[in-house]
């Protein structure tokens, strides 16, 4: 089992979180934000990761320092979680509804048009090296009590302790909340699908390199 579990306490957040990779969705979300909680809870059951997160965070002044603090925690944990890497796919792709909303979420599928109405591409590469490539306007600045542009603070801190490469794009969208659920679901699909172990080439490294 792929498993991990990462403590971090500042003078901002007190964060414990819980990751297995092979798990089967179950979640225990406490990030102090109602929304958040619904954002990772949909993350863990679409990429069947068994997640706990439990913050107590600095909510009296806002989110901002419980989102990016999370991001470094879950970050931190699909590192460590993956260990050497053998096996991996590395690469993955999914195309997710959500309402009016289409996401399109893909590893190295940056080479073509896709014209459709309500998408969102988003490729990922588990690849050691960190890259977030973020176009994902947002109609609304909040959701509730959740400021929209946490969404980008908490995939730059992921992506920097993840070490992992990820493209997300959105190429059309109306509602708010549904595409930022979309991106939820699609990512914790599409690195589900990246993560999992591949039987032909389970004790190679995917990579010329030898190395991630």
């Amino acid at each position: 089992m792929r498993t991990a579990e990462i403590k971090r306490k500042t003078n901002e957040t007190d964060i414990t979180l819980e990751l297995n990779l092979d798990g089967t969705g179950k979640s225990e979300i406490n990030s102090g934000n109602g929304f958040m909680d619904h954002m990772l809870t949909l993350f863990s059951k679409h990429g069947r990761f068994d997640l706990t997160v439990i913050c107590n965070g600095d909510t009296e002044v806002d989110f901002h320092h419980s989102a990016e603090d999370i991001g470094i925690c879950l970050g931190r944990a699909f590192k460590e979680a993956l260990g050497d890497m053998k096996g991996i796919y590395r690469y993955a792709d999914i195309i997710l509804p959500m309402d009016e909303t289409l996401i399109l979420c893909a590893t190295d599928l940056l080479n073509g048009n896709i014209e459709d109405e309500n998408v969102i591409l988003c490729a990922t590469d588990i690849s050691g090296r960190s890259y977030l490539g973020l176009d994902l306007p947002l109609p609304s600045s909040r959701v509730g009590d959740f400021d929209t542009e946490l969404v980008e603070e908490f995939l730059i801190a992921f992506v920097n302790n993840a070490n992992i490469t990820l493209h997300i794009k959105e190429l059309a969208g109306k509602n708010t909340h549904h595409i930022i659920e979309g991106t939820f679901k699609a990512l914790g699909r599409t690195l589900a699908k990246a993560v999992k172990i591949n039987p032909e080439t389970s004790g190679e490294i995917p990579s010329t390199k030898g190395v991630l």
